[in-house]
Parts: structure tokens; C-alpha cells; sequence
């Protein structure tokens, strides 16, 4: 049974977006979260729960409980320590601690290489700038086409899981900026050029997508355009 609602959200601020220097000392998949980065993922578990009407989801359960439900949620996480730390923090802001996770690896970070050097950083990131994000292939990384190959393959999971009956009302994935980026790209069948029009989501940015009476979803958050 398809979810009602697909929730797509960045991971917190993490050491890597105060101090790029971070890079060049620690694996990217290694980076933790900053104490605002936690304060992010807490006020979007809490949003969630807001927009989950949880409260309300369980008074109208039968007499023998919640465990008599469908299940309210399920949340997916990329295995880089920044998003596991978000998806946790986002547990705690919603009310549901013991909540699983599941982690899948086909929605981690595009991959930028092993440790990043510093000072070829700024001409990376000037150079794809110039090429196009979703074709540039970074220097012993992954390109944004790349990233898309495995998004399909988890979307094409997904839509097996939504056949089983058992399927939570709610759908969350927490991952990062691009993966979002390329997973709205595969999941609405945007062109190359519809993807490079736009920016990269902000931290615990949250993005959500409405099954409609077609049994088609809709995106109804807006994506910023980006500004050169």
C-alpha cells in the first residue's frame, strides 16, 4: 500500500559545512553533526510529528491499541554518520526512540574522492560549477549520474514494498543535499537542465510529496532556483 506522504530530508549541519578543512583530515562518511546540526534534526522530528498528526493517528486506533495500526512511519537513512545522526535525532523530536532505522547505502553522499586536499577544492567545485553538477565526475568520486543509477535501484525497492499491504501510512528518508535532488529528478522524470536549475536543500530541510486521487504523488514543497 503506497504511503500517503514521502518525506525527504537533509541531514543537519554537519563539521563539514562549518569547516571544509575537515575533509582533508576525515572520511566524508565519518563527519558528525554539529550541536546545531542535533538542534535541526530535534525541530524536524517535531515538525513531523505535526504533520503526522500522531496524537490524533492513535485516539482513532481500536480498542486493543496502536499495535492494532498500520504502522505510522518508516524511516530509511543513508550509513554516512552525519544522516544516522539526523534519523536518530529525528526519532527522539517525533516521540518514537525505539523506532528502526533502516540504512541502505544506495542513498548515501555522492562520493567526492577519499580525503579531500584542500587547496584542489576550490577548483573542484569551480570546475563542476562550469561542467554541470549532474555530469561532473569528481576526481576518484562519483558524478550526479552516477548517484542516479543506484537512487533507481532504490526507488525500484520502494515501489515493491508499496505492494505489500503492510506498508506504513508515512514514508521519511533521510539522506543528502544532491541524493534529494537526484531521487526528485528520477522519481518526476526532470530533465538534465531541470535538475541543474536547482540549489542544493538547505540542512533538516524537509521536502514533501502527497500521494494525489490518481495514485500519482505530487511535490509540494518548493526547491529554491539556484543563484549563481
Amino acid at each position: 500500500m503506497k504511503p500517503k506522504s514521502i518525506f525527504l530530508i537533509r541531514h543537519g549541519e554537519s563539521a563539514g559545512n562549518v569547516d571544509k578543512t575537515v575533509y582533508s583530515t576525515v572520511p566524508d562518511w565519518q563527519v558528525p553533526l554539529t550541536e546545531r546540526g542535533i538542534e535541526q534534526a530535534l525541530e524536524a522530528g517535531k515538525k513531523l510529528h505535526t504533520l503526522f498528526d500522531v496524537d490524533n493517528y492513535y485516539k482513532n486506533a481500536p480498542s486493543t491499541g496502536r499495535s492494532a495500526c498500520r504502522k505510522l512511519f518508516q524511516l530509511y537513512s543513508s550509513p554516512w554518520y552525519r544522516s544516522r545522526q539526523t534519523a536518530a535525532n529525528i526519532k527522539i523530536g517525533m516521540g518514537f526512540v525505539h523506532e528502526t532505522i533502516k540504512e541502505d547505502p544506495r542513498i548515501r553522499e555522492q562520493e567526492w574522492g577519499n580525503f579531500q586536499e584542500t587547496h584542489l577544492q576550490e577548483k573542484i567545485k569551480n570546475e563542476r560549477r562550469r561542467y554541470g553538477s549532474f555530469f561532473y565526475r569528481m576526481p576518484h568520486g562519483e558524478s550526479g549520474a552516477d548517484v542516479f543509477d543506484r537512487v533507481t535501484t532504490f526507488i525500484d525497492t520502494l515501489h515493491r514494498d508499496f505492494e505489500k499491504e503492510s506498508f506504513p501510512t508515512y514514508l521519511v528518508i533521510c539522506t543528502h543535499g544532491l541524493t534529494i535532488k537526484v531521487f526528485l529528478m528520477r522519481w518526476f522524470h526532470w530533465t538534465v537542465e531541470d535538475f541543474e536549475k536547482y540549489d542544493t536543500p538547505d540542512n533538516c530541510d524537509i521536502f514533501q510529496m502527497d500521494l494525489q486521487k490518481d495514485n500519482r504523488y505530487k511535490l509540494v514543497t518548493d526547491l529554491k532556483i539556484y543563484q549563481p
